[in-house]
């Protein structure tokens, strides 16, 4: 067991390490081949409804860039509707020429797709996109999988299945193994429980659960049933919920009756820990569609709150607003059963992780889950985790670091440990996994 003996090469050792630990990508939007893909490649599997997203179209046409080209080419040049209406590699060479021709790439989302298509093998300075959908046409859609997460040493890929959409859930109830493949674990969303009682009450009642506009003994009933079913249906790992920065445990109401006597008890019964993903303000420009969504603060006394309340149940939490991080790190240091995941969609740019993930290691110790990466076009696995380990292994070694100035002997297998910990052990852990 050797021991480190200088910062310099502590430095070394724990990028090394970080670099080579397996990831368990514990959230994602992304899917396997059996939930269908709108490219086929060389299986010419083609299914525009498909929900497993990859290829360069999809890369460059990401909400993040819709929203950046509109600062570049605003809305007065390139009206809205008129962007809506091109094809999708009409949208995507409209891009590539605005965001990454006519000017430098410079965007974390501009950079990452640089960083896909070098970590491919492919030269990311071409002026056309006609190359790349070549390359992409050619690759079968399972064994790209498998690339892809050979090259971002992801281990297991967590999804999201939302079955409060009809794509997703008519083709659960269809085929009875669309779940199966090892690369990927389910997980059970249903927003609309929580967020939008009017939504889901009629749903439930058109697939067979009788609820009420109530929080009555027969709405609990149903969504529990509901829940319950879905559970056995899909195997999930855990159950989530995004909520938006409104959102307050102990204010009483329908959607706090729903949480605390459908939605705990089911993942209590199940031993699925329930993850929430709070802060995001939907739709302040629809014209986005999908980019349109932005930020708010959450209320983390309600996260304590619901901790205190129910010690027998595992939280998962996420908030999307920077100026929430430090609450929720001196929250997890009070409930044992919260842990604090990833850095969220805006958060999601190297200053901030940097600065998210001192401060956990900071206040927490290793007991976190640094980062996910919140991927939606299977690529993307390339460019989130090569980019976040840059830092997480950064931060770790200054952690580290300082650990080794205060004379602690540091070994590399402690290093290692560590390091497993904070990608895969933790999240593998509060699953039972």
């Amino acid at each position: 067991m050797s021991v480190i003996e200088s910062r310099a090469a502590l430095n070394e050792v724990v990028r090394r390490v970080v670099g080579e630990a397996q990831v368990v990508d514990m959230h994602t939007h992304l899917y396997p081949p059996s939930f269908g893909t709108p490219l086929g490649g060389s299986g010419d599997r083609v299914d525009p409804e498909g929900l497993m997203l990859w290829g360069i179209d999809e890369l460059v046409t990401y909400h993040y860039l819709i929203a950046e080209v509109f600062r570049v080419v605003t809305p007065d040049r390139l009206g809205y509707e008129t962007f809506w209406k091109m094809s999708r590699s009409e949208q995507a060479d409209h891009i590539w020429k605005h965001l990454f021709v006519d000017r430098v790439p410079m965007s974390e989302a501009c950079r990452g797709v640089l960083t896909v298509l070098q970590k491919l093998g492919l030269d990311p300075n071409e002026r056309s996109l006609a190359g790349y959908r070549s390359w992409f046409g050619a690759q079968d859609p399972d064994a790209y999988i498998d690339l892809v997460m050979e090259r971002s040493g992801v281990s297991k890929i967590t999804m999201t299945n939302n079955v409060f959409d009809d794509n997703e859930r008519e083709r659960w109830l269809a085929d009875g193994a669309l779940g199966d493949d090892p690369r990927f674990d389910a997980v059970l969303r249903f927003d609309a429980v929580l967020d939008d009682w009017s939504t889901a009450s009629r749903c439930l009642d058109a697939w067979g659960y009788p609820v009420s506009g109530e929080a009555d003994e027969e709405s609990v009933s149903g969504v529990r049933r509901f829940l319950s079913d879905w559970v056995k249906r899909i195997k999930p790992v855990y159950a989530a919920v995004s909520l938006t920065p409104e959102w307050r445990y102990g204010a009483g109401g329908l959607a706090h009756t729903m949480l605390d006597e459908a939605v705990l008890p089911v993942c209590r019964e199940f031993g699925l820990p329930f993850a929430m993903m709070i802060g995001v303000r939907r739709q302040v420009n629809p014209a986005l569609r999908a980019a349109g969504d932005a930020v708010g603060m959450a209320d983390v006394s309600s996260i304590e709150r619901l901790c205190a309340a129910h010690p027998e149940n595992k939280f998962m939490v996420t908030l999307l607003s920077r100026e929430n991080q430090h609450e929720l790190c001196v929250a997890a240091r009070k409930f044992g059963n919260l842990l604090p995941f990833g850095c969220w969609w805006f958060l999601n740019n190297p200053s901030i992780i940097q600065e998210m993930t001192l401060e956990r290691l900071e206040l927490l110790g290793g007991s976190f889950v640094p980062q996910h990466s919140d991927a939606r076009i299977l690529d993307q696995l390339l460019y989130k985790w090569s980019h976040s380990r840059a830092v997480i292994g950064d931060c770790l070694a200054e952690v580290l670091g300082r650990v080794l100035d205060a004379g602690w002997r540091v070994t590399e297998a402690e290093v290692r440990a560590e390091a497993e910990r904070l990608l895969a052990g933790n999240y593998r852990g509060v699953i039972g996994g």
